[in-house]
């Protein structure tokens, strides 16, 4: 199966899942990567704004806050076709909604890629290995292909998202641990 086609599989999969079930599926992923020691012990923690179908990330970003972590979110920069981690402090001012959905930070102060000590990246699908299939546009492939960036990386997702196998090419990058719904898989 090639990437396309499992991006509509998924696709297909979360779109079925209703809003109440959402709503307690993200709540159950998100206490998960709460209570991981990755979570507990980052100073800065580098997470998406969730959007449509995705896990709902508000729940995690409340936490850090709560907690005095430093909360980064990827600012895109569609023509560059790259993102600039930035510090966020609110999630209604100082963030733009695009067309297609995505919400992206419009202020924020860069922070140096190698303060990061958490990146919480979404994704459409992955395996039990760590690949992720992402988007379509390797936004995140390159980011976390960056050598400055020393941090842990994981993803959330629903249970559904997890699937045998993603097809992988050499740019794509792999996460450390996968957060579901279901509980974390190590990834091998």
């Amino acid at each position: 199966m090639d990437k396309a086609q499992l991006r509509r599989i998924i696709k297909g999969r979360l779109v079925q899942i209703d809003d109440v079930h959402r709503a307690e599926k993200s709540s159950k992923a998100c206490q998960y990567l709460i209570e991981t020691d990755e979570l507990k012990k980052a100073h800065t923690v580098m997470i998406f704004l969730s959007f449509a179908h995705e896990v709902d990330t508000t729940a995690v970003i409340l936490y850090c806050w709560q907690h005095e972590k430093t909360v980064v979110a990827p600012k895109v920069s569609w023509q560059q076709h790259h993102m600039i981690p930035v510090e966020i402090n609110s999630l209604e001012s100082g963030i733009s909604t695009g067309a297609s959905g995505l919400r992206n930070p419009t202020t924020g102060i860069p922070m140096p890629i190698e303060d990061i000590d958490l990146v919480v990246a979404p994704g459409l699908a992955f395996d039990r290995k760590g690949n992720r299939l992402g988007r379509g546009g390797a936004y995140y492939d390159r980011f976390l292909a960056s050598e400055q960036l020393k941090a842990t990386v994981c993803s959330l997702a629903f249970a559904e998202q997890i699937v045998d196998e993603v097809p992988v090419e050499e740019h794509d990058r792999k996460v450390d641990f996968i957060v579901t719904d279901e509980g974390i898989i190590k990834c091998a």
